[in-house]
């Protein structure tokens, strides 16, 4: 593949890190390090905006009969995949034009909470992702979503192709640690910010 797209020049490729997104028209990597977490991978191709976010879904339980969209969890996903695509359209990105690929959501975050009635956090993002986008009739092209590993993603703005590599099980420890604090660190900020109410009489 082009000697690994030029060998992932360090001067054009931005890094995405939990709860961020990046949008650009410019020539660009985006990158991004997973394991239970969802990459979606969104561009136009006339304007040729791009654009990347990774997120989590925090819960502390994901029924397997629950209605994912309207959970709070799910609102959490909708917020990140809508602040993706409104900057996307700020950029002169077209929303009937947009086409998507989806990474990430391995099963290797497990709370001490998993039951057999329970999906684990890699399976809802998985779900949420095809969900989100079917029905804002966005086009998932390609995806690489599920399995027992991490992934490493690199999306390319000049063809809009994305080079993946699945990260060895040691790898893969690592970046649970990472999700799991930022996981638990979703969870309490929902919960602080349910408690932070003033009443006035």
């Amino acid at each position: 593949m082009q000697t690994l797209k030029k060998a992932l020049s360090t001067d054009d490729r931005v890094q995405i890190y939990p709860g961020e997104q990046f949008v650009t028209r410019g020539d660009i990597i985006l990158s991004t390090l997973l394991g239970s977490c969802v990459a979606a991978c969104l561009y136009d191709p006339v304007s040729k905006v791009i654009g990347m976010n990774h997120f989590l879904l925090a819960n502390h339980r994901y029924p397997k009969d629950m209605d994912l969209i309207q959970s709070q969890a799910g609102r959490y996903g909708i917020h990140a995949m809508e602040l993706l695509i409104n900057e996307m359209l700020k950029q002169g990105a077209k929303k009937h034009r947009l086409q998507a690929k989806a990474f990430g959501g391995g099963n290797v975050l497990k709370t001490s909470k998993d039951t057999p009635n329970f999906l684990c956090v890699g399976s809802v993002n998985t779900r949420f992702i095809q969900e989100f986008l079917e029905n804002e009739k966005i086009p998932l092209v390609a995806s690489n979503l599920g399995g027992d590993l991490g992934r490493v993603i690199h999306f390319f703005s000049s063809d809009y192709s994305v080079l993946v590599k699945k990260i060895q099980k040691t790898t893969t420890a690592e970046v649970v640690n990472k999700e799991r604090n930022f996981w638990l660190q979703s969870i309490n900020n929902k919960q602080a910010q349910k408690m932070d109410i003033d009443l006035w009489g």
